[in-house]
């Protein structure tokens, strides 16, 4: 592997953000999309997600091996007025290509040290139960607080269930 850097992306990724959700989900990645799934549709989501990062409810992180965009995630801030203190991992995708590099767990650790630069200290996320990435969250000790079954259709079809999961960072990690 080359030199991995992680650092927030913006609108200027937009057509390789597109291109490494749509080999996700061709690969079989359950990340709310089917295969195949359309470029247009992945740029429209993407471009959609850096609007929301302009105006401050997400920020969104990527994953560079020698310069070159591998891997995403996003880190989702605009939760309810009785939750400020609460974030959400979403999209954490890898390109096939590059995939047992180490790029997924240096984005979670990336995203979880800016949930608790942002003052967060709950962070909630949802993985399929099949093909999802459930090894990667509970090695960096995430916690399993139940599954739903038959929760959505895998890419090329068929269902799956969700496993969710949760982390406590900054503030209330240390007091746990």
């Amino acid at each position: 592997m080359g030199e991995l850097a992680i650092r927030t992306i913006g609108a200027e990724a937009v057509p390789r953000l597109a291109e490494i959700l749509a080999e996700t989900v061709a690969a079989g990645g359950s990340v709310h999309f089917m295969h195949p799934t359309p470029m247009d549709q992945a740029q429209a989501y993407w471009a959609k997600a850096m609007a929301g990062a302009a105006a401050g409810d997400r920020i969104v992180l990527g994953g560079f091996v020698d310069g070159r965009l591998e891997g995403t995630v996003s880190l989702f801030l605009d939760t309810p007025p009785n939750q400020p203190f609460r974030a959400e991992i979403w999209k954490l995708m890898v390109s096939p290509a590059a995939r047992r590099q180490g790029i997924a767990r240096r984005l979670m650790i990336a995203a979880e040290a800016l949930a608790a630069e942002q003052g967060r200290t709950l962070l909630n996320l949802d993985t399929a139960i099949d093909g999802g990435a459930a090894e990667l969250y509970e090695s960096l000790g995430w916690v399993l607080s139940g599954t739903i079954p038959d929760y959505a259709y895998k890419p090329q079809g068929g269902l799956t269930g969700t496993a969710i999961y949760f982390k406590r960072i900054g503030a209330w990690a240390a007091a746990a």
